[in-house]
């Protein structure tokens, strides 16, 4: 039997959050539904983040009380603080995520606070969390590159990955956000977080700014990585990378496995027709 490879879409979260048209909560509604239709377990629906921060993302509760539901579907949402997490929890998020940087440059930008200082903040949401039965996930920003600090020593990716997994985090997800990781610096940065975690608690996480986020996964398999994250349509980017690409495309994502000999039990055709729904959200 083939092995099977999971995708964890994030188009809804990561891909919507800095569009410049304010998306309907109605729009994003649909865009889950139908996502839900093609075969994820997981799918990132939004965030509870203040509207001052992200606008976008200012109809959380709306949008998670307005999908319909399919069992075996894990719904998620991002959550900054423990109000945030309290907003999620009160609006049936099924799990939340929690971030933090592997770079003090891009955690004082994106967080406004040192690493040290936003791990802090996060571990009342993981305490919470783990008293209600929620499972947590957690994200490393710039594992390979910053806009700020330049490259990313794999050290400090690990260093922040097992601080995650020590706040009671399953599973970690590490996160190329500029798109400038390469095979070997993404080879680099694994070896060291493999000291850290095993690859069935890590996910990768690759933006497509370089056009390098496929040969970026290969490389994560062949370290043992069974778990990605894309966004359908290839929609989002980086408010910190001016003129990056969004995440790499789910659909690119699922062909490529397929022709590498994995599954991902996910409907293609479901899967186009949702890429020209996400697309479609991105117009002016």
């Amino acid at each position: 039997m083939p092995e099977t490879v999971e995708i964890f879409e994030m188009g809804p979260r990561d891909g919507l959050q800095n569009e410049k048209r304010l998306i309907p909560a109605a729009e994003k509604i649909a865009l889950v539904d139908l996502l839900s239709q093609a075969g994820f377990r997981r799918i990132e629906v939004t965030s509870f983040v203040p509207a001052r921060w992200v606008p976008q993302m200012a109809d959380a509760a709306e949008v998670l009380a307005g999908i319909t539901r399919r069992p075996g579907i894990r719904y998620a949402a991002l959550t900054p603080n423990l109000r945030g997490y309290q907003a999620a929890r009160a609006a049936g998020a099924d799990e939340v995520a929690i971030f933090a940087s592997a770079s003090e440059g891009f955690s004082r930008a994106n967080l406004n606070a040192t690493v040290a200082e936003s791990l802090e903040r996060f571990a009342p949401v993981a305490e919470a969390a783990r008293a209600d039965g929620i499972p947590v996930r957690g994200y490393v920003s710039v594992v390979t590159d910053c806009p700020f600090d330049g490259p990313t020593p794999p050290g400090s990716v690990a260093r922040v990955a097992a601080a995650l997994r020590d706040m009671g985090c399953y599973e970690i997800s590490l996160g190329d956000t500029i798109g400038q990781g390469r095979p070997e610096t993404i080879d680099a940065m694994l070896q060291a977080v493999l000291n850290e975690l095993p690859p069935d608690r890590l996910a990768g996480h690759y933006h497509d700014t370089a056009g390098r986020a496929l040969e970026n996964i290969d490389a994560s398999l062949a370290r043992g990585l069974r778990v990605f994250d894309a966004a359908v349509g290839g929609l989002g980017g980086c408010p910190y990378a001016p003129g990056a690409a969004g995440n790499v495309a789910t659909e690119a994502v699922a062909a490529h496995l397929e022709t590498r000999g994995f599954r991902t039990w996910l409907d293609m055709a479901l899967l186009r027709e949702a890429a020209d729904m996400a697309r479609g959200m991105r117009k002016e």
